[in-house]
């Protein structure tokens, strides 16, 4: 076992699930990738990972879903789940709050901010 942190990245664009797994894996984290909202329980449960990143817009099962599963399952409900989305309007970071993730990234990212987001969120 590495001793890197692991960090499940659920995007379904393939050009911003490559983009954010080559930053964080730059950036000395381990990651497993999906555009399906249907694995990530099954994922997380297996893998184990400190951190999520979740797309909100999925196709199936979206993102708000997700996270509901997530942190109702005893498993998973200690694992942070960061909102990974285009959604930017005033209000959208309260919500999502609220639907019950840890914290919010927006896309499109600066790669800079973007790393320095997931060190803060994963220190707690």
């Amino acid at each position: 076992m590495s001793g890197k942190v692991k960090i499940l990245v659920i995007e379904d664009n393939p050009a911003n699930r490559e983009l954010f797994i080559d930053l964080l894996t730059v950036g000395g984290y381990e990651c497993i990738g999906t555009d399906k909202g249907e694995e990530a329980l099954d994922l997380a449960k297996r893998e184990s990972p400190e951190l999520v990143l979740l797309d909100i817009q999925l196709p199936g099962v979206d993102g708000l879903t997700v996270v509901k599963l997530l942190k109702a399952e005893e498993e998973t409900k200690h694992i942070k789940v960061i909102a990974l989305t285009a959604y930017a309007m005033k209000g959208d970071r309260e919500r999502f709050l609220k639907e019950g993730f840890d914290g919010y990234i927006s896309k499109p990212v600066m790669v800079k901010e973007f790393l320095e987001a997931i060190k803060k969120y994963l220190e707690g």
